[in-house]
């Protein structure tokens, strides 16, 4: 895991429950995860996708973030796209949870929050409350 000062952690390591299975069949389980900035959550707003379907933010939002996925050379939102849903929920829970600050809450309570009330991802839920 990165750090930039001792203490202050801006990237995470993860391991997806199931798995992206690339184009050749290859199975990429781990990857990192890197603090959101404000311009993760608030340009991808511009987006035509998320202005017609604000569902799709997650998607675009998450393939901002995601630095690493196995021996993926690239994430896109593709990439993103292709997760298995039980993945997707994943991190979408662990972005809440490592952006939350000190707010360990956040993530444990993703689905009690009323959409549009924090972080960008809180307003798609597994519940469905996009």
């Amino acid at each position: 895991m990165a750090t930039t000062h001792p203490g202050f952690q801006t990237e995470i390591e993860f391991e997806l429950p199931k798995g992206y299975v690339d184009e050749e069949g290859t199975l990429h389980r781990r990857g990192t995860m890197r603090l959101a900035t404000a311009a993760d959550e608030i340009l991808p707003l511009r987006d035509p996708r998320v202005q017609q379907n604000e569902a799709y933010l997650a998607v675009i939002v998450l393939a901002r973030v995601v630095t690493r996925l196995g021996s993926l050379p690239d994430i896109h939102n593709g990439v993103i796209e292709g997760l298995y849903a039980a993945d997707f929920s994943y991190l979408q829970r662990l972005y809440e949870t490592f952006n939350a600050g000190d707010d360990a809450e956040a993530g444990a309570s993703l689905e009690k929050k009323r959409p549009g009330a924090g972080n960008a991802l809180q307003r798609i839920t597994p519940m469905g409350e996009a």
